[in-house]
């Protein structure tokens, strides 16, 4: 992956005002990290003011999507940023294999692994037992172990355990990492496949993506010529633009909004 940090302001200046004159323009966005600063209790995350405040207009204008597409489950994802019943905004949990669309009902296959699913999330939480600070998520089609608080030796003796765990009894599982976090699910859809199957759902010619972590690279590097990729922080990746922070992301969103208001 490169490095797009050196890539003058500019650029992102002129994809911005591409974004502004789409035909149907896609904002699809990361939360955590990327709308909402990283927290220590995930559940206590919520979007910036200006965030919200940017996303709420863009989803008013015409020809004009906004997304969240997250690894949380549908639920947390619903919960953390404040959902209301009249929302404009989509919804895309557990990377892409749960969604809810403005107006309508959650749109989610069956779960065909729950059994399994306890199973190694109970194996999990025992091997963590004596690890402080260490928590395992059960998540819809999978569960996810949390060392933001952990030692950060104790949390990688307790995340080469759950490995072998995981691969002894599901191999096929889809394992992730991102920041302090090890994510193991039984569905391998990606954010690459949520942000395209969005784009399809609304015909949108030009998609905006934004993400933080390590999970954001898949849609990232899914994106077309046309499209905006724009990495939030540090770190390695294939995006062509970036910003330091979900506070100057926020910024750059408001300026998308006043722009195509009032093209």
């Amino acid at each position: 992956m490169s490095d797009a940090s050196s890539r003058p302001t500019e650029d992102l200046a002129t994809a911005v005002a591409r974004g502004t004159d789409a035909r149907h323009l896609l904002v699809a966005l990361d939360f955590d990290g990327t709308l909402a600063p990283l927290v220590d209790e995930p559940m206590s995350a919520r979007m910036l003011p200006a965030a919200r405040d940017a996303l709420t207009r863009l989803a008013s204008l015409p020809d004009t999507t906004v997304a969240l597409v997250s690894g949380r489950t549908l639920a947390h994802l619903a919960e953390i940023s404040e959902r209301e019943p009249d929302s404009r905004i989509h919804l895309a949990g557990s990377h892409g294999a749960e969604f809810w669309h403005p107006g309508g009902a959650d749109d989610a296959d069956a779960d065909d692994a729950g059994t399994l699913r306890d199973s190694l999330a109970d194996g999990a939480e025992a091997i963590i037992a004596d690890t402080a600070g260490a928590w395992i998520e059960r998540k819809r089609f999978g569960f996810a172990l949390h060392t933001r608080l952990s030692d950060p030796q104790r949390a990688a003796d307790a995340a080469a355990r759950i490995d072998e765990l995981v691969r002894a009894e599901a191999p096929e599982w889809r394992r992730r990492t991102g920041q302090d976090i090890l994510e193991f699910a039984s569905r391998h859809e990606g954010k690459d496949a949520a942000v395209r199957r969005l784009r399809e759902l609304v015909d949108a010619d030009v998609v905006l993506f934004a993400g933080d972590d390590v999970t954001d690279e898949d849609a990232l590097a899914s994106l077309g010529a046309g499209d905006i990729g724009i990495r939030v922080g540090g770190g390695e990746s294939v995006a062509a633009y970036r910003v330091a922070d979900a506070a100057e992301l926020a910024a750059l969103l408001g300026r998308l909004a006043e722009a195509r208001a009032g093209r």
